[in-house]
């Protein structure tokens, strides 16, 4: 009996493509992470979704020969750890704030530049100019691959007043969201506080910090119209775009075959669509959640975004150019695209 099940074994192997184009083998489901909360394919933060739908699709199109488990909430590790272990191999994959990782990889802190990028046209425009194609070589270089881009407009949730030009966040403790944000924030006069989105409701809650900028979806998905009083919103115009793409660590890409390469790739192109008319939506959606809840809300108009882009040129900007020959490289690529 254990001699024919001995064969048995054998002969599959010999007959499998996967067995044939690499000597390595998916033998359990590959792990996204991201530290957003948890839903359905059809509810929930688009994000979160948006992983699902990857997750389904990829499935399907490679025939069941790879699987994945999503993580939300960070609950697989924390939401700092995630592109650090990705690049070693010890993360599959992670839809994560790409400025997360500026303090290990500073150049990514492209991907967070205030009014760097000032519209979803622009930013998802990068991916065939010459900035998204240096962006995605540097990645793939620090051993990241990009699976899909995804940008999102951001506002400023307060729980005092509403910060609309730089005047109006002189002597508030505010949250930017990376090294550059908060650089445009202390010219401003406001304190800086560094945290992950998913930590902005107790910060706020006990009144450790008095605003937030964050993306339109985190805004809602974290509640945080409930410790509000007031938002400014980033539907129309923004200062505050972030790039969060789906990526994929270099070591576990490479280690598939190459039709199962092209499906992580095609599928993860393909809900590009979707994450863009999705954060449009929740554009939209937050100022109701807001109004609803009681706050104030605001728009930002094209004179307040080009006084924080004016401070942003000789703060963020120039700091940012000067830390390294490659951020001075891409920061030229993407004034390209202005």
């Amino acid at each position: 009996m254990t001699q024919m099940t001995r064969r048995s074994v054998l002969a599959a192997l010999a007959t499998s493509p996967l067995w044939l184009q690499t000597s390595w083998a998916q033998t359990g489901a590959l792990k996204i992470s991201h530290q957003f909360p948890g839903g359905t394919l059809a509810e929930g933060d688009f994000r979160d979704r948006l992983t699902r739908m990857f997750a389904a699709e990829v499935e399907k199109r490679t025939k069941g020969a790879l699987k994945f488990s999503i993580y939300p909430g960070s609950s697989l590790m924390k939401t700092n750890a995630q592109f650090s272990a990705m690049r070693k191999g010890a993360l599959d994959l992670s839809l994560v704030p790409l400025s997360y990782a500026g303090g290990e990889v500073p150049e990514v802190n492209i991907g967070l530049m205030p009014g760097l990028v000032t519209t979803y046209e622009q930013g998802y425009g990068w991916k065939n100019q010459e900035i998204g194609k240096a962006l995605t070589q540097l990645l793939w270089e620090k051993g990241v691959v990009l699976v899909s881009w995804i940008w999102q407009a951001g506002g400023v949730a307060s729980r005092v007043k509403p910060v609309v030009d730089p005047e109006d966040a002189k002597g508030m403790k505010i949250r930017g969201g990376s090294r550059e944000m908060d650089l445009i924030l202390k010219a401003a006069g406001a304190a800086v506080v560094s945290l992950p989105s998913n930590e902005i409701y107790a910060a706020m809650q006990t009144g450790a910090m008095d605003a937030a900028l964050t993306s339109s979806t985190s805004l809602i998905s974290f509640r945080l119209e409930e410790v509000s009083k007031a938002l400014t919103t980033g539907r129309g115009t923004a200062y505050w775009f972030m790039f969060e793409p789906l990526m994929m660590s270099r070591s576990a890409y490479e280690r598939l075959p190459k039709d199962q390469q092209a499906a992580i790739m095609a599928v993860g192109a393909e809900l590009e669509a979707f994450a863009k008319t999705a954060a449009q939506a929740d554009d939209t959606q937050v100022a109701s959640v807001y109004q609803k809840s009681g706050a104030k809300v605001v728009d930002l108009s094209a004179a307040s975004v080009k006084k924080w882009q004016a401070i942003a040129r000789t703060t963020a900007w120039k700091d940012y150019g000067e830390r390294n020959d490659n951020c001075a490289k891409l920061l030229a690529l993407a004034e390209k695209t202005l």
